[in-house]
């Protein structure tokens, strides 16, 4: 037990003060223990703060909401070393100098007894304020190391003045020692306890329950061969979607994920509903609600803690391995719509399998680059990992201060015949295959930002564009395909932890059909989402959310389509 106090304790200011006020007969000499702490900095001055509650050694944070910030490892946080170990000489301690009154006792510490241990940055802090209990603490490490000098018969180091001095401090704080020993016992106790009873030892489960209210009001769109409709095509739907998550580390820096799933939320993209994909959800389904393994993939760092390497074998798209800065990218606490979260023509591009490489330049330039595919898994002519689909893809985020980042991206990818999605199923029918079918190569281009302006506003946006030709036939010119969003949010509008946001913005557009003049798309879309997640603990948070979408489909004729949902999500 007295160990595990001691290497809880050893870094801390207070085991620091303690090892100054335990320096031997010299300083009991000047300083009596009744008056202990008359001077600035000192002991009694603290003791109305309280004993230190132990339990704030466990991570209590609640739950990342979803991915990409379930528990992200960001490149920043792979290093490891935060304290000093023991020092061998007083000075080596650069807030210690001759001059001070407790020079000697420090010395005395360090050479006779190596009873103290320095901050990273070599300072003591000595003036640092402490509680009884901490004091005690420190104590008791040091009754460990008295203790074992003199097992090791090493009586010429320990003075009879000093354990004069060291039993009139155990007099004092035996009560402090008493309470100490008993919380570590309970917490001792408890610790075997979940052991005991724990589901792995290695593994951590987590997870999410979306419950999902959603309706449209509006005429149904014309596109696709399909005509314009005067009815309102759909009726209000309540789905769900359920999130397991198994999250392994084998090292204490690496971590293993599998998801499972059950995902039935309404579509309202049909041809005998909406007729648009602009009136998607952020999560939808095809209606299936069996449980898959929706996610697996494994992390782990290198190069001293600048690298990080990750590989998928299922779920993976590039929002998951690129990591969206805008606050509505999750997909189970950000927007409610499907093109809300984040740039679909950069983000939705085709990806399922795949490996990337982060590498952290500094703490504010970050590179990642990596491959994906969609049908990783499929041995057929034309797919597989290397012959069918894919994306490469790189970006750069650089975060010059805590209230300003942006980053900037490019993917490469291919879509082969009959399976050409260009935007995510997001923007205009025309935008998503704009050749029918035929093998697409396509290069676009991201950049977004986002901009704390206060700690209650934030500002930001993302802006993409899409260069895409038909594989088939090499003489015609790349049409141009355009998307952008203005997004402001509201962290901790009206209760901490909630979120409000306006998102405008223009879902995928063709604005340059080449050869063509009939690949451009007539009108312009106009997006528009306004939300309120009401995070009413740190387990449930309820969103009530409507968008609408001017000139649906990007066609003048159509009417306004109104999208109003009431998310709640559960936490676990």
């Amino acid at each position: 037990m007295k160990k595990l106090i001691w290497n809880t304790f050893k870094h801390s200011p207070s085991v620091l003060s303690v090892a100054l006020l335990m320096a031997g007969s010299a300083i009991a000499a000047e300083a009596p223990l009744q008056n202990l702490g008359s001077d600035e900095g000192s002991v009694n001055q603290n003791l109305a703060q309280g004993p230190i509650e132990i339990a704030q050694a466990f991570d209590s944070r609640p739950m990342p909401m979803d991915d990409p910030s379930l528990a992200p490892v960001g490149v920043s946080d792979l290093d490891n070393g935060e304290y000093m170990d023991q020092v061998t000489s007083v000075t080596q301690l650069s807030d210690v100098q001759p001059t001070d009154w407790a020079f000697q006792a420090l010395q005395s510490l360090v050479e006779r007894y190596g009873c103290i241990a320095g901050y990273p940055d070599g300072t003591y802090k000595g003036n640092r304020a402490m509680t009884r209990f901490e004091f005690a603490a420190g104590l008791n490490a040091c009754l460990d190391r008295i203790t074992e000098l003199i097992a090791a018969a090493t009586s010429n180091l320990v003075t009879r003045e000093d354990l004069a001095v060291l039993q009139r401090l155990q007099e004092e704080f035996a009560a402090e020692l008493a309470a100490l020993r008993g919380r570590v016992d309970s917490l001792e106790a408890r610790t075997s306890e979940l052991e005991a009873n724990q589901f792995s030892t290695t593994t951590k489960l987590n997870g999410e329950v979306l419950f999902w209210l959603s309706d449209t009001w509006g005429e149904r769109a014309a596109g696709r061969g399909v005509a314009k409709s005067d009815e309102d095509k759909t009726e209000t739907a309540f789905g769900y979607r359920v999130r397991l998550n198994f999250d392994t580390s084998f090292s204490g820096e690496d971590r293993l994920r599998v998801r499972l799933q059950a995902n039935n939320n309404a579509n309202f993209s049909g041809r005998d509903l909406t007729n648009t994909f602009m009136t998607r959800l952020g999560v939808d389904s095809s209606g299936s609600d069996n449980i898959i393994i929706n996610k697996m993939t494994y992390r782990f760092p290198l190069l001293d803690g600048k690298g990080r390497i990750e590989v998928a074998a299922q779920g993976f798209g590039l929002d998951d391995f690129l990591d969206p800065i805008t606050p509505f990218a999750p997909s189970g606490a950000g927007s409610i719509s499907r093109f809300g979260r984040f740039n679909p023509i950069f983000y939705r591009s085709p990806s399922d399998a795949g490996a990337k490489f982060d590498y952290a330049f500094s703490d504010a330039i970050k590179l990642t680059v990596g491959y994906a595919a969609p049908d990783s898994e499929d041995p057929r002519e034309g797919r597989g990992l290397f012959n069918g689909a894919f994306s490469g893809f790189g970006q750069f985020t650089i975060e010059p201060s805590e209230n300003l980042a942006f980053q900037v991206g490019y993917v490469r990818t291919f879509h082969p015949k009959d399976d050409v999605n260009l935007t995510g199923s997001t923007g205009s029918f025309k935008a998503r295959d704009p050749f029918d079918g035929t093998r697409t190569s396509a290069d676009s281009i991201n950049f977004e930002a986002q901009w704390k302006i206060t700690d209650g506003f934030q500002i930001g946006g993302w802006a993409g564009t899409l260069f895409a030709r038909p594989e088939d036939d090499t003489d015609t010119d790349d049409i141009t395909i355009l998307t952008g969003a203005l997004i402001l949010s509201f962290p901790d509008l009206l209760k901490e932890g909630s979120l409000g946001g306006i998102i405008v913005g223009v879902p995928p557009i063709v604005t340059d059909g080449g050869d063509d003049d009939n690949l451009k798309d007539d009108d312009t879309s106009i997006h528009i989402e306004l939300l309120y997640r009401f995070q009413m603990n740190d387990y449930i948070a309820i969103t009530p959310a409507v968008f609408v979408i001017t000139n649906p489909n990007h066609i003048e004729d159509n009417d306004t389509l109104w999208v109003g949902t009431l998310r709640t999500q559960f936490r676990f």
